[in-house]
């Protein structure tokens, strides 16, 4: 008897082994396999990862009801009860859908055609919604400081302007775009970051080094290239409110509507104002800007046949900001008495997109901006309006191996001030003569795909301007991909910049320094290389993304202020030469539970070289680094972000030998906290606290606050400054010696709503 049950024992046990079932199948995502997906079930300790074809065979498994479990970095984690087979393989495929990670990012900045991020040969950082809601800001310029390599820079301790640096490049080297066209430069570089309504930022894309074979002058630190979402596709309505501990208040909205079966609109409204003057340094003056800023946008999208382009997009922008001594108001505007900057600011912008109804992809791209700026630094007068008009026709075709990319832009500048920019000196006399800028172009692309791992990019761009002649920049890009889990891409180029003295340098207009022009300004030129390395690690339980770049850029004719005479700012092109160099490293780590890390590092050396005489710029960090850690409860709705930067100590701008402020900055870093609840039918609230360590600069600053006007100093008949008992340091105002904001720790606490 006992011999017969072991037997049947063992009988049943061949059985179940000989009866179990298997799982065969493909995971893909938009109709492309996804690779080192887990798939798994979770009621069984069983599990295997897909090849890079996105193909998974699971063995072994009991026949019956499973509860099939499939979870990948950058996608939704599906979860579907599957039956099992008794005998024979159950084949399945499996569509994941992606969430907000930018691996696979669709982008058009590197090379003006749509493709995805791994595949374009010129390397592009990604950057969506999701990014900068870790640490909300009310304006895009306060948004990039979490990016690494780039630094929202302040000018101007008083009024607060600034300019985005790239790699340690002066802002006036970064090209700013909306939806690709070019209508955020020179003038409106210092204001035009300010107001981007954030609800209606599709993605931000980043190019880093010189883009001026397809984008023209300014584009030689690199560009940034401000993504509005399509009205087609957006959400029906958004809100996001904002209030922060120093009573200052944002307010954003976005507005989706139909109108009619062809076309479909897209409203936004950016508002922030900010009314509470703060002096916590002691000094006198306004820690913060006073600021009172509005922004409407209105984007349209017209439905036509074989899917072809039609969009045009609007946006208005009014700002009135000033700082100054704490007493200040507008009665005082532009007088001697009590110290203050203030500044209006208004603007409005046009662009479209027209594609040709032809056989051939012929796109009619076009913008217009109008800039107006009324500007008092103390009782120095600022006057200047600008207008942009560009246009460009581009080509696209794919010939074979071949893709091409021809384009003729055209674009025209009117810039008229009241400073030296635009006088015309005739005898002792001086007129007013705006300046016209016509700048013509041609350039021409081919993209060339030998296989799978290898892409070869030429590109030659021509240029006329009116001013300074012909001008060439040509480019080349190298991609090498050897499998999905590396890629290799080699990028050199030229690039140029016409220059704008008024994007040079803040302090040329606060009416604390005059501005002298020692010879007629040179277009400055660079030539740069740029090596850059992207690994994909998958983890046991992570995936960990490495990007890094070893970058070198040299520079003539470069434009150099110099501040060695009290009060003035002389401006000539170097008679040497100015290096850029360095190296940056971005990790992404995702985790397949809710964690999610982001760091970054970069170290640059610039330096400017005349004869054996090597000089580092002001205002230039040698190290910077950010970082950026999220978890989510996903049970409670609750997540937590902590984000950070780092910068190391910069060149500061003394006014002589004699000046007791420290001639390097200290390393400083601004670190922020944030918990946000979501709830059900697209509510969130959320809250923190920013500049978590408090940290502020010194508070002397500002060179002798308590004298703007400078009206106890004493010159010397040589015009330097005469050392008396009350000026022993022989300083005069400046508000330039800045490179940290003043503003310190600070609570916040907003509320979100989203309808699809």
């Amino acid at each position: 008897m006992t011999y017969k049950f072991i037997l049947t024992i063992l009988l049943f046990q061949a059985t179940e082994l000989f009866a179990q079932g298997r799982l065969k199948g493909t995971i893909t995502s938009e109709d492309k396999p996804v690779p080192f997906a887990s798939i798994g079930f979770k009621d069984l300790k069983q599990g295997v990862v897909t090849n890079e074809a996105g193909e998974f065979d699971l063995k072994g498994v009991a026949p019956g009801r499973h509860i099939l479990q499939v979870s990948a970095v950058g996608y939704i984690t599906y979860v579907q009860p599957v039956q099992i087979k008794a005998s024979g393989i159950t084949e399945t495929t499996i569509r994941l859908t992606p969430t907000s990670s930018n691996l696979n990012e669709v982008v058009v900045s590197g090379t003006l055609r749509a493709v995805s991020k791994m595949e374009s040969p010129v390397p592009v950082e990604v950057y969506s919604p999701v990014f900068f809601k870790r640490n909300p800001t009310p304006s895009i310029f306060d948004a990039l400081q979490n990016v690494n390599g780039v630094r929202p820079q302040l000018n101007c301790n008083v009024c607060n302007t600034g300019d985005i640096h790239i790699n340690g490049l002066e802002g006036p080297y970064t090209m700013v775009m909306i939806d690709g066209m070019p209508i955020v430069s020179a003038l409106s570089t210092v204001y035009g970051l300010s107001g981007i309504p954030n609800s209606l930022v599709e993605r931000v894309e980043i190019v880093k080094g010189p883009a001026s074979t397809l984008y023209g002058s300014e584009a030689v630190a690199g560009l940034i290239n401000i993504i509005t979402k399509s009205p087609a596709t957006a959400p029906k309505f958004t809100a996001d409110v904002m209030a922060t501990g120093w009573q200052e208040y944002s307010v954003d909205l976005g507005l989706r509507v139909n109108a009619g079966k062809k076309a479909q609109a897209l409203f936004g409204v950016n508002y922030f104002n900010y009314q509470h003057p703060i002096d916590k340094n002691g000094d006198g003056f306004t820690d913060v800007t006073l600021q009172h800023r509005i922004s409407v946008f209105n984007k349209w999208n017209f439905s036509r046949k074989n899917n072809r382009v039609a969009t045009i997009a609007a946006r208005y922008f009014y700002e009135d900001r000033w700082g100054g001594e704490m007493r200040w108001n507008k009665h005082w505007r532009g007088t001697d008495s009590v110290y203050g900057e203030s500044i209006f600011t208004s603007r409005a912008e046009v662009i479209g997109q027209y594609q040709l109804p032809a056989k051939e992809h012929l796109m009619l791209q076009g913008s217009f901006n109008y800039h107006d700026q009324n500007s008092v630094y103390g009782k120095t007068v600022f006057l200047a309006q600008q207008t942009i008009s560009f246009a460009q026709l581009t080509w696209d075709k794919e010939v074979g191996k071949h893709n091409l990319l021809a384009g003729l832009p055209l674009r025209y500048t009117f810039y008229d001030d009241n400073t030296v920019v635009t006088a015309l000196k005739e005898g002792a006399s001086s007129t007013n003569k705006p300046e016209r800028t016509f700048l013509p172009g041609l350039f021409l692309q081919d993209e060339l795909r030998f296989n799978s791992s290898h892409t070869l990019l030429l590109g030659m761009r021509y240029d006329h301007n009116s001013i300074h002649g012909n001008i060439f920049t040509p480019r080349l890009a190298y991609k090498w991909t050897p499998n999905y889990r590396n890629v290799l891409r080699l990028n050199a180029g030229t690039g140029y910049r016409v220059v704008s003295i008024f994007t040079e340098d803040h302090a040329a207009l606060t009416g604390a320094r005059e501005v002298v022009i020692q010879s007629a300004l040179k277009p400055e030129q660079s030539w740069n290389a740029n090596l850059n390395y992207t690994k994909k690690v998958p983890l046991n339980n992570a995936f960990l993304t490495l990007d890094a770049t070893a970058f070198y850029t040299y520079f003539s004719n470069k434009i150099l202020p110099n501040y060695d005479k009290p009060d003035t700012i002389l401006y000539d092109n170097l008679k040497g030469y100015a290096i850029s160099k360095g190296f940056s490293l971005n990790a992404d780590l995702m985790f397949n539970f809710p964690l999610k890390l982001i760091a970054g590092v970069t170290f640059v050396d610039v330096y400017e070289k005349t004869g054996t005489e090597k000089v580092r710029p002001k205002l230039t960090e040698k190290f910077s680094g950010t970082w950026s850690a999220s978890y989510s409860f996903r049970r409670s709705g609750i997540s937590i972000d902590y984000t950070g930067n780092i910068y190391g100590p910069m060149l500061l701008p003394l006014q002589s030998e004699y000046d007791p402020r420290p001639a390097t900055s200290p390393y400083w870093s601004i670190q922020n906290i944030q918990l946000t609840k979501k709830f059900k039918k697209g509510w969130e609230i959320y809250g923190g606290v920013k500049n978590l360590l408090n940290y502020t600069p010194p508070k002397n600053s500002i060179a002798r606050s308590h004298d703007p006007f400078d009206k106890k100093v004493v010159y010397n008949p040589d015009g330097t400054v005469m050392p008396t008992a009350e000026n022993p340091d022989r300083l005069t105002f400046d508000p330039s010696y800045v490179f940290a904001p003043n503003q310190g720790i600070r609570g916040f606490l907003g509320v979100r709503f989203t309808k699809l």
